[in-house]
């Protein structure tokens, strides 16, 4: 008797083992797996060194935009940007629903998600669910901005008014499509 329980023991620490073993290689897939989906923006994107989160604060016009469903069918879209006590950003977009006919806003917050220095932020709009926003360029000290997402599904180009200069919008474009963005599906926002 007691050989048949040593040798079910034996068993068991096999079978304790096997799947301590089979346990550790899900993990490893599955940590493997999600780093795709950690990714923080398109490979061989940098972003805005020197950046000044201060600079940056204020109003902001959406001039164009990858569409995605918060966003779909808004026109006069408009970011606002403001420095909380806790050092996060507030982040109010807004915009007007042309087919339903409403005005849209929602409220968030973002923070430096890299160092200080880095147009390296993530942005929540939904509680503790923060997604990548990278800011990729900067011209005229702080005037036009192109901001990336974590992958080729997300971009915005941004000025302070309602204007974009050519030079601007050309360098821009250029460096979207040498990302990898489909500028195809660039939709450039009507202010009225």
């Amino acid at each position: 008797m007691n050989k048949t329980i040593a040798i079910s023991g034996c068993c068991l620490c096999m079978k304790k083992r096997y799947i301590l073993a089979a346990g550790g290689l899900a993990v490893g897939a599955a940590a493997v797996a999600l780093s795709g989906l950690c990714q923080t923006r398109p490979e061989g994107v940098g972003v805005v060194q020197n950046f000044d989160i201060n600079k940056y604060l204020g109003d902001w016009y959406e001039l164009a935009r990858f569409d995605f469903r918060f966003e779909k069918n808004l026109k006069n879209t408009r970011a606002n940007y403001t420095l909380n006590d806790d050092g996060t950003v507030a982040v109010t977009n807004s915009g007007y629903d042309y087919v339903k006919k409403k005005h849209k806003v929602a409220n968030g917050k973002a923070k430096l998600a890299g160092e200080p220095n880095e147009g390296k932020l993530k942005v929540s709009f939904f509680g503790p669910f923060y997604s990548p926003y990278n800011v990729i360029a900067i011209k005229d000290d702080y005037e036009y901005a192109l901001v990336m997402g974590k992958n080729t599904d997300y971009l915005w180009i941004l000025a302070r008014t309602t204007h974009l200069p050519e030079a601007v919008k050309q360098e821009f474009l250029q460096t979207a499509r040498q990302a990898g963005y489909d500028l195809s599906r660039l939709v450039w926002v009507t202010h009225d």
